[in-house]
């Protein structure tokens, strides 16, 4: 076995190798960046080695720097990760002349199944179903405009070295692809620093499902499970779990045997994942394999008891997978949500900044948090925004997704925009809750974005008196610190007024041991028992006989509360001030409407438009790029382009004006 490690990468990926390392009492070597310098992946290796600047490309991808670091270290093995040099066949190579091994396939696995052109002929000839589409590189958009054609709309534009949904476009007409074709090359050279592109067909309302391998030099292939990862928003994945709630026990099975015959066509080793798109009909076609460690793992483990990075060292080390396909017994049913800093309400556009609260929920054996993050980090524009993992098992689904819905809103993230709200609102969607899915379903179900704060709540009159039971305790406590004279006035008092938009309902109070019993409008009794306290950003309690978690937040008097993702905005008054309160004059805010705003932190890549120029609704304005990610800023309505505000090359910040419109004409 090995006695040093070296992680070739970052952040909860590069903290949860280092666990199960630790744990076989290997000896553990991270790498970091500048950015880096004190992230937690850093201190928990046994050792660190800083190898370049904050980019990528000058760290987590500078191959002659992390040879160094290997070299100084004297580990026996690398293990890769995900992304970065996980399926470099080149770096693999290099380690394999330095005597060192790469806790992977071999470079030719790596090579044969990174192309993603070449890995459709292997597919193919080992007799896997392929998507239909066009066979090698498309090396222009005319190329791609006639391949287009002859395949038929919609079609899928796709980087070769592709992954993680970078260089990836769907093309429903002749303009699409011109314009998807140029911005998926120059996301994967972005990326990949390889821009060819291939295309095939896009099969309408698919569901991406994968199945994990595991294969040893010893001749031995196993399929462990398939994992539904259906819920994507610009092609990367947002929700995971295992089973499937589509297949059938035949599909199941073919799409496993499928994954061994073309794992053993490449006489792969190590942890692997091929992954299929599956159309409403069961029919299920071969998209790509990731000769890697994927991202949604976890799941994986959760039902079947394995510990995979403990299996991918072992295999590495020469060892004899010890288990038969018929050991394979998946048991119950797990979940993972990936935590990104991102806001939903903006296309997912990814956020930066400090965590100046970082709170994961209380892992236990059936709630697990993968995270490389901590309080008072930084999440830079450098890198992929996911801060965390929350991965969830239970009996059956409807368990796992209780136990993740509880989970999620227990999990406190501030100083960053997240996806928080986002995954615990999704986790009470009707049609996810009846296993409706497909890689179009974010899209379909929030098709302008989520926006929390304009969502109905869920349960208005359970968050009515939650809200009272809060703005109480503050009283009493505000109270017994000032000892106001009035102390026996503000015990004694029970009647609120809580006003939620243009709802008002009176609220009458009365504490209880271990909590409170409302009545709200003068109806409905509200039981709450909590243990909560003043000052705990999180109330969690037994309401009427069911647990609900709460985040509390505040903006002057008015309290957020936020549960099952949905944001209420409740002020709590007393029926005196309530009645003053429409005395109030409405604060409006200030118009930007004749101004273009980049909609994230990024680099103003480009400007398609000139002063004085007039532009139609739907013309495209602007590039702007975050993370290697391109958003293209489209015209909303006709203008005339009064001022340029920014120039390509130049970094902006979120809401910083590019374009200005003149006041005359409407804004894009």
């Amino acid at each position: 076995m090995f006695k040093k490690i070296l992680i070739a990468n970052r952040g909860e990926i590069a903290c949860r190798i280092i666990s199960t390392a630790q744990r076989m009492g290997i000896a553990t070597v991270a790498i970091y960046s500048e950015a880096d310098r004190r992230s937690v992946h850093v201190e928990m290796a046994d050792e660190a080695v800083r190898v370049g600047g904050p980019a990528s490309s000058e760290s987590y991808l500078n191959v002659k720097a992390i040879m160094e670091a290997i070299r100084d270290t004297g580990v026996d093995a690398v293990h890769p990760g995900y992304g970065f040099l996980s399926e470099n066949a080149a770096f693999a190579q290099n380690l394999k002349r330095e005597g060192v091994t790469f806790i992977g396939p071999s470079p030719k696995a790596i090579t044969a199944m990174g192309d993603k052109i070449e890995s459709k002929r292997l597919a193919s000839k080992a007799g896997v179903h392929i998507v239909p589409g066009q066979d090698g590189e498309i090396i222009d958009v005319q190329a791609a405009i006639r391949a287009a054609k002859q395949i038929g709309y919609p079609v899928m534009l796709k980087a070769s070295a592709g992954g993680g949904g970078k260089g990836m476009r769907i093309a429903h007409d002749e303009a699409s692809v011109q314009e998807g074709f140029k911005a998926a090359a120059r996301e994967a050279n972005a990326s990949f620093g390889d821009g060819r592109i291939f295309i095939e067909k896009f099969i309408e309302e698919p569901r991406h499902i994968e199945i994990q391998i595991l294969a040893d030099s010893h001749g031995n292939t196993l399929y462990l499970a398939e994992r539904e990862c259906s819920i994507q928003r610009r092609h990367q994945k947002v929700i995971e779990e295992s089973p499937s709630t589509f297949l059938d026990e035949d599909t199941r099975r073919a799409m496993g045997e499928q994954a061994v015959l073309l794992a053993r066509a490449v006489d792969y080793t190590s942890a692997g994942t091929v992954e299929f798109i599956v159309d409403p009909m069961r029919n299920f076609y071969f998209l790509e394999m990731n000769t890697r460690l994927q991202v949604e793992h976890p799941v994986t483990e959760f039902i079947t008891g394995l510990d995979l990075v403990e299996k991918m060292i072992r295999i590495a080390a020469g060892e004899r997978l010890d288990m038969r396909q018929e050991d394979i017994v998946p048991k119950g049913w797990s979940i993972e949500a990936r935590v990104y800093a991102e806001n939903p309400a903006r296309n997912f556009l990814p956020s930066i900044g400090r965590l100046v609260r970082y709170l994961p929920p209380i892992a236990t054996k059936n709630v697990r948090i993968d995270t490389g993050v901590c309080e008072g980090g930084e999440i830079s524009v450098f890198y992929d925004p996911m801060m965390a993992k929350v991965i969830t098992h239970g009996s059956d689904r409807a368990e796992a997704i209780c136990r993740m819905s509880v989970a999620l809103d227990s999990f406190v993230i501030e100083g960053v925009v997240s996806n928080l709200n986002f995954l615990s609102n999704l986790m009470n969607n009707p049609r996810f809750l009846d296993g409706r899915l497909s890689t179009g379903f974010i899209a379909t179900e929030y098709p302008e974005g989520f926006h929390p704060e304009k969502t109905a709540s869920l349960m208005p009159t359970r968050i009515t008196a939650i809200a009272a039971a809060i703005h109480s305790s503050h009283e009493m406590r505000s109270t017994t610190i000032s000892r106001q004279t009035s102390y026996r006035t503000v015990s004694l008092r029970t009647e609120w007024v809580v006003i939620d938009g243009n709802t008002r309902r009176t609220v009458r109070v009365v504490t209880v041991e271990g909590g409170w019993d409302i009545t709200v409008a003068d109806s409905e009794v509200v039981r709450i028992r909590s243990e909560w306290q003043v000052g705990q950003g999180v109330f969690t309690a037994n309401v009427n006989g069911k647990t609900m978690v709460v985040k509390i937040g505040r903006d002057c008097m008015v309290y957020l509360l936020t549960y099952a993702g949905v944001v209420s905005q409740l002020q709590v008054l007393s029926p005196t001030i309530a009645k003053l309160f429409d005395r109030m004059p409405e604060k409006r805010g200030v118009d930007r409407s004749h101004l273009v705003l980049s909609p994230m932190p990024g680099l103003l890549v480009s400007l398609s438009v000139i002063l004085g120029q007039e532009v139609r609704a739907g013309e495209a304005l602007a590039v702007v790029e975050a993370m290697k990610m391109e958003n293209v800023l489209l015209a909303e309505r006709d203008g005339v382009v009064a001022k340029l505000l920014a120039v390509p090359g130049e970094t902006l910040t979120i809401d910083q004006p590019i374009l200005e419109f003149n006041s005359n004409n409407s804004d894009s």
